[in-house]
């Protein structure tokens, strides 16, 4: 199979029918043999509904439903395992993702040889409110990444097949796909400058919490990427910083109070400051040890209810 299209939805139903049949005229020009993937996740419309009656009309097209509303990643996730393609293409629902850009996605995959090409979307149609944010996470994103991208949350994007079944996305980490793809190995990683379209139906759904989760999701990936093999190299450096500062400080009283003899260590603030530094330097090393039992993922992580599946 060429491709396999992975689209995450949660109430989109107005848009549903648009979007299949704009990705189905794009694959018949082609002659691409394709499946489109819709995960609902949980919509509180009549989501689900629609992809039946889509699943009738064209037989290229797979449902699947999660009894609540997980998120995004989880979407992703579930999408990922499912997906047979060559060449995963991932977009949204709402329609501001041109399917369009799929010929040539899957070109720079297959024939240029990427192993991820992200969109982006150079002229939004997005209120500054999330535009402005969006900006400033992307710029940190770049700078702790080392990934030369513009767009890191773009939706419409192309995965080698072997690329989405090596990584995990859980969490918010739907953002971050780059950086799992280069920490599994996959680094041929670019971007192409894709069409955003204005929203058509339904609203948004974007809000600060989602900025703020994506921030600390970084924090976490980029922890887990240098250190989630070799905690200790972590802990354990800070650690030992902690326990050198404390021994040298209560080594130097102890050595004036031995030649002065003029004082009681125990009437210097600095004794209490070293006999801190050198219990925290204790818990750094003890949390090392603790995080090497605990380094191999949780079995559970990813687990997620499907209600149905066609």
């Amino acid at each position: 199979m060429n491709i396999s299209v992975v689209i995450p939805l949660y109430n989109e139903e107005e848009s549903l029918g648009e979007l299949e049949a704009w990705i189905r005229r794009v694959m018949e020009a082609n002659n691409f043999s394709y499946e489109i993937i819709m995960v609902d996740d949980g919509s509180k419309d009549a989501s689900w509904s629609e992809i039946e009656k889509l699943k009738k009309l064209n037989p290229h097209v797979k449902g699947i439903k999660f009894r609540r509303n997980y998120g995004k990643s989880a979407a992703l996730h579930v999408g990922f395992q499912a997906a047979q393609g060559d060449v995963v293409i991932t977009m949204d629902a709402d329609l501001q993702d041109s399917p369009d850009e799929i010929p040539e996605l899957y070109r720079m995959i297959v024939e240029d040889g990427y192993d991820l090409v992200s969109g982006w979307k150079k002229v939004r149609h997005d209120p500054i409110s999330k535009t402005i944010p969006s900006k400033f996470f992307n710029g940190v994103t770049r700078f702790i990444s080392k990934i030369p991208l513009h767009d890191f949350n773009c939706g419409l994007k192309a995965y080698r097949g072997n690329v989405v079944k090596s990584i995990e996305v859980y969490g918010e980490m739907h953002r971050y796909t780059p950086l799992l793809a280069k920490w599994a190995g996959f680094e041929k990683i670019t971007e192409k400058v894709v069409e955003h379209r204005a929203r058509k139906y339904g609203v948004s759904k974007f809000g600060l919490s989602r900025f703020i989760n994506g921030f600390l999701d970084l924090m976490s990936i980029t922890f887990i990427g240098k250190f989630g093999k070799r905690p200790m190299h972590f802990f354990g450096t800070i650690g030992t910083l902690f326990l050198v500062v404390g021994f040298v400080i209560l080594a130097w009283l102890s050595y004036e109070k031995l030649i002065f003899k003029e004082y009681g260590i125990t009437d210097r603030p600095l004794f209490y400051f070293g006999i801190l530094t050198l219990i925290v330097g204790m818990q750094l090393f003890v949390t090392g040890f603790l995080a090497e039992l605990l380094v191999r993922n949780s079995m559970t992580r990813n687990n997620y209810i499907v209600e149905e599946e066609i």
